[in-house]
């Protein structure tokens, strides 16, 4: 069984950083070990693991602060889980997350990662924007959002 929670310590922050930097789209996207485990360990973020009894399988970067407030910074599940429901698992659990607090849920895909994208659009995001040539050359990233209203008249949930 699988259960979403706070990242815990140095050793899971590596199990992470690792899975990110050894799949897609963080290789394209030429993001390495270090770049990784920077992003995991930015205290601006939150950040949540997938895990069952034996390891972590996945993992979920938030940002809850800001002018896109309620964005879904990384979701990365290990290579044997894809295709399981992990990642659908995950993005529900952080769609409840920030609709308790926010009205949007935002989220970039890049442009040659057509399953995640599908994922999203299957979800109902809707894409917003394109930022072309923003993180590499060649590719870019789609700016998507899930909403259940605007900002306006939102009251978050306690």
């Amino acid at each position: 069984m699988i259960s979403i929670r706070p990242i815990a310590g140095a050793d899971e922050e590596s199990r992470c950083a690792g899975m990110m930097a050894a799949t897609d789209p963080w290789v394209t996207l030429s993001r390495g070990y270090d770049q990784c485990l920077s992003s995991i360990r930015n205290r601006e973020r939150e950040v949540y693991v997938a895990a069952d009894a034996a390891a972590v399988r996945g993992l979920i970067i938030l940002s809850m602060t800001g002018a896109f407030a309620g964005y879904i910074q990384t979701i990365c599940v290990d290579a044997e889980w894809r295709g399981a429901g992990l990642g659908t698992q995950l993005l529900d659990w952080a769609e409840e997350r920030i609709f308790r607090r926010w009205p949007n849920v935002f989220l970039c895909v890049s442009s040659f990662n057509g399953r995640a994208r599908a994922l999203y659009e299957r979800r109902g995001y809707e894409l917003v924007g394109e930022l072309r040539d923003y993180l590499v050359d060649g590719y870019s990233e789609l700016l998507m959002r899930k909403t259940i209203g605007p900002l306006q008249g939102f009251v978050p949930k306690q």
